[in-house]
């Protein structure tokens, strides 16, 4: 009986320990990136952004989106100025699915716990944690493009990441990093890029 206990301990609680103790540590952001810098950007150039008519619309939202921009490109040595000589359209786009998942696996014969993809039960599938069964996905992309005075393309990155965090801000932010690594010189082709951020 004691045996028992000890193996029902090990099967059902010590993979909610070890899914506790990894919700405490950073976010791995895992991005697909791809970069084109045709013409030379300097170091500490300024610049300015603009909007399409379409982001004209949700001037809230493109407001909060370019602050999280300007951000990203201090980082790199840019600075906002208004009448700089370059400047900078700020796009991003986000998909929301749900996936739904089976519910749990039933473990051993005539002990009645179960545990797998989305939830923790004892006995007829009844779960521990409701609506883990119905998992929620989000694909975000940003895309930045920088034009020079004559409107030539000097620098387009795109960044995009799928995952399960809602917080929009701070995968967004993640993302506009990884779109300007590697500035104003970054490597051809597609590349992944990984941005740790806090939980």
């Amino acid at each position: 009986m004691i045996k028992a206990r000890v193996a029902i301990f090990i099967i059902v609680f010590l993979p909610i320990a070890s899914w506790l103790s990894g919700c405490a540590g950073p976010r791995l952001i895992d991005t697909q990136v791809n970069s084109f810098a045709p013409q030379a950007v300097s170091s500490g150039a300024s610049y300015q952004f603009e909007r399409l008519p379409s982001q004209m619309a949700d001037p809230v939202g493109q407001a909060r989106l370019e602050k999280l921009s300007e951000e990203a490109l201090a980082k790199v040595g840019l600075r906002r100025q208004n009448g700089a000589p370059l400047s900078v359209v700020v796009t991003a786009v986000q998909r929301q699915e749900i996936t739904s998942i089976e519910r749990s696996v039933q473990i051993g014969w005539g002990l009645g716990w179960g545990f797998g993809n989305g939830s923790i039960g004892i006995g007829h599938r009844r779960p521990w944690f409701l609506g883990l069964d119905a998992q929620p996905s989000y694909w975000r992309q940003v895309s930045l493009i920088m034009r020079n005075t004559a409107g030539q393309v000097v620098y387009e990155s795109h960044a995009s990441h799928e995952g399960v965090w809602s917080d929009s801000e701070a995968i967004l932010a993640a993302l506009l990093d990884a779109a300007l690594q590697g500035f104003p010189a970054p490597p051809a082709g597609m590349r992944r890029i990984n941005i740790e951020i806090p939980r």
